[in-house]
């Protein structure tokens, strides 16, 4: 029996945990991940697995083989220093591969295993004829394709001799001999012809406990005899489900000698497997180095490198990780993806995006929670202006639902039958935006409308006006003063009849002032101002909101909670949230996460720590009596948290710019976002 530890409790990690549960010659002892509530460690806590928080706790003498799917090359390296002399350390990226593609193959696994034991032949044989008897022959198992192969109901076997069912049947010799019978011929009273497999089966203490059958019409076994043919190993069984994967793979040993390919391979390389097999890894380049060799060089794994391969320079992006067993270096596996497909679902991505966009507004006034004196202010401006034909300026911290309140004024409004467009104003440059607002001339046929003519007689809401340059402020001016625009490219006048909803966290009056911001478009958009006040000024809509927010992220999350307790609620109510309602939603879905699958109500422990946002802010000196001190690192680990959320926040939850802005990687950001539970709480928080 060999010990596992398993470094990393996300997906991978989970579907390895899965898996080895089922081998009967490894055994998970030890689960390791720096998110506790990391579903892989959920799952090892549920079966008695102990867990660790650091790896570094989890290592000792008594782990024969080490699991890292965490994808970090520094943690691989990390645990190939540490592990002990005779430990097997298997690498994230084949972990990653073999789990994703056995689960991917679990049917033909199923159909395959027929040595494993009788809990393997249950679940793998379901769409095979089963009956199990007992130490008496007497049947006390029968399943439906049994039932339909014999032309019998289930309940008329279910306890009944094994010979009154099957007069010809073995099983009552397996019961004798202890001996497995495999793939033997039988003919059935109704003149069907099976082959079976029967197997006696003997507990730990080498007791008869009974014995079972599993068979299948003999055109179904010659359909399947090449699928099937010594798939008995660990390595065969890996072969052939590589070799119906849709992931394009090739394997080369430690000289770089081709080992195999797949047919998805040769798809997209155009090169099979005479030209590959026994070649060097450079063969199927056209233009650029092979990964392979750098992999086996340097023994760290590589991600996304694009090159050119086969005889039609395909573009494509590669993965190749390095196979290492018990230390020594035995060849590598690569992964290609086809670039084209990538381009095309991306396009698919971008057309999505833009479809999403243009859906009606979903939200009403009814949505809105707002208890508080100032609240009720804002919904009853907002609701006389959506009744008058004007644009609206909504102002407000970000976060304090600028976009929702958008939502709800258009259906007030007359227009509420149309369209309701929104569009942020400082995430693309002027060229861009123009194109996306005015329309394109020279554009394709279904692309130059711009969205003023595609949102006729509708709204357009215009969120991050403050962000909107100069140039393009003057372009607006001149829609809203003429009730028209001139395509991109073109020169037509086109009447356009839209209701424009701007809105904004900038100070547009210092804005104008220093010259960023137009005073005519201010006077033009300020007509109906609405201030949305921030979170810290309602706190009477505290309570609600937070329930309300619990409705909605019970949905998110499949949970079930109803209540937050008194002191929780009482913490919330000390804290100031400069991220308004956006960052209250955060603190509930990073409460909710922390929450035990049992658990209803909301309670303080569940509350993560509450920071400012900015070191002048820190109360470095905060009292004992609400919070324990912090360690140096959770201080550190609480800032960098804090500080990508507000870039985040800044580039609009875009990913790569955020990456960009922090010079660091968009691996190393995921890494990140993953580590402090960023995203997931983040995935349903774009209200403007």
């Amino acid at each position: 029996m060999q010990n596992v530890l398993i470094v990393g409790a996300g997906k991978g990690g989970t579907a390895i945990l899965h898996l080895f549960s089922d081998i009967d010659l490894l055994s998970v002892q030890k689960v390791a991940d720096i998110d506790p509530d990391a579903p892989g460690m959920i799952k090892a806590r549920e079966h008695g697995i102990a867990t660790y928080l650091s790896y570094n706790e989890a290592i000792d003498d008594t782990v024969d083989i080490i699991v890292e799917t965490t994808g970090e090359a520094t943690v691989f390296q990390e645990l190939r220093q540490m592990k002990p002399p005779n430990c097997v350390l298997i690498p994230g990226t084949v972990a990653h591969v073999i789990a994703d593609l056995l689960y991917e193959k679990e049917g033909l696994m199923n159909q395959i295993e027929n040595e494993v034991n009788m809990r393997e032949i249950l679940l793998s044989s379901i769409h095979d004829g089963m009956i199990v008897v007992d130490t008496d022959e007497q049947i006390t198992f029968v399943n439906q394709s049994a039932a339909n192969i014999l032309s019998l109901q289930e309940t008329e076997m279910l306890g009944k001799n094994i010979r009154e069912i099957i007069p010809d049947s073995a099983l009552p010799n397996i019961l004798q001999t202890r001996t497995k019978e495999i793939n033997k011929q039988l003919t059935l009273e109704n003149g069907k012809k099976v082959i079976t497999t029967r197997i006696p089966m003997i507990d730990d203490s080498g007791e008869l406990i009974g014995a079972f059958a599993v068979f299948k019409d003999i055109t179904e076994v010659v359909g399947l005899a090449e699928e099937v043919t010594d798939l008995k190993e660990v390595q065969t069984m890996l072969e052939a489900i590589i070799q119906s994967s849709e992931e394009a793979i090739s394997v080369v040993d430690e000289n770089g000698v081709g080992l195999m390919i797949n047919p998805a391979y040769t798809k997209i390389t155009g090169l099979d497997e005479k030209e590959i097999i026994g070649k060097p890894a450079t063969i199927d380049i056209s233009e650029g180095d092979s990964v392979h060799y750098e992999v086996l060089r340097t023994r760290k794994p590589v991600r996304g490198r694009k090159m050119k391969v086969g005889p039609f320079n395909k573009d494509v992006l590669v993965n190749v990780a390095p196979i290492i067993v018990d230390g020594a270096l035995k060849g590598s596996i690569g992964v290609i993806h086809d670039l084209s497909e990538i381009e095309s679902l991306s396009a698919e991505l971008k057309k999505a995006k833009r479809i999403i966009r243009n859906l009606e507004a979903k939200y009403t006034f009814d949505d809105i929670i707002a208890n508080s004196e100032d609240m009720r202010l804002t919904l009853e401006q907002a609701k006389i202006g959506a009744k008058m034909p004007t644009s609206i300026l909504l102002r407000g911290e970000p976060g304090t639902g600028k976009e929702l309140l958008a939502h709800a004024i258009h259906n007030e409004s007359r227009r509420k039958f149309d369209k309701f467009i929104r569009v942020n104003c400082g995430t693309v440059d002027d060229e861009t935006l123009q194109k996306e607002l005015f329309g394109d001339e020279l554009g394709p046929p279904e692309r130059q409308k711009g969205l003023f003519e595609e949102a006729r007689n509708g709204s357009v809401f215009l969120d991050d006006i403050g962000e909107m340059s100069l140039s393009m402020q003057g372009k607006l001016l001149k829609v809203l003063e003429d009730q028209e625009v001139v395509r991109f490219g073109g020169h037509e006048r086109i009447p356009v009849d839209v209701r424009i909803i701007a809105a904004t966290s900038v100070n547009l009056e210092r804005a104008i002032i220093n010259g960023s911001f137009k005073e005519s478009l201010f006077y033009r958009l300020n007509r109906l101002p609405i201030h949305l006040p921030p979170l810290r000024e309602r706190m009477d809509d505290l309570k609600p909101l937070t329930k309300h927010l619990m409705n909605y992220l019970n949905e998110s999350y499949g949970r079930h909670i109803n209540d937050i307790s008194e002191e929780a609620l009482d913490k919330l109510q000390k804290y100031s949230f400069p991220g308004n309602v956006r960052e209250l939603e955060n603190i509930i879905a990073q409460a909710i996460i922390k929450m035990h699958p049992h658990e209803r109500v909301i309670q303080e422990q569940h509350i993560p720590r509450l920071r400012k946002h900015t070191f002048d802010q820190l109360d470095l000196l905060h009292d004992q009596r609400d919070e324990e001190y912090a360690t140096l690192q959770e201080a550190m680990d609480d800032f960098e948290k804090q500080f990508i959320l507000e870039i985040l926040e800044a580039n609009d939850y875009i990913k790569s710019k955020t990456a960009k802005q922090l010079n660091i990687s968009i691996r190393n950001l995921y890494y990140k976002m993953d580590k402090y539970n960023i995203g997931k709480q983040l995935n349903s928080a774009e209200d403007g």
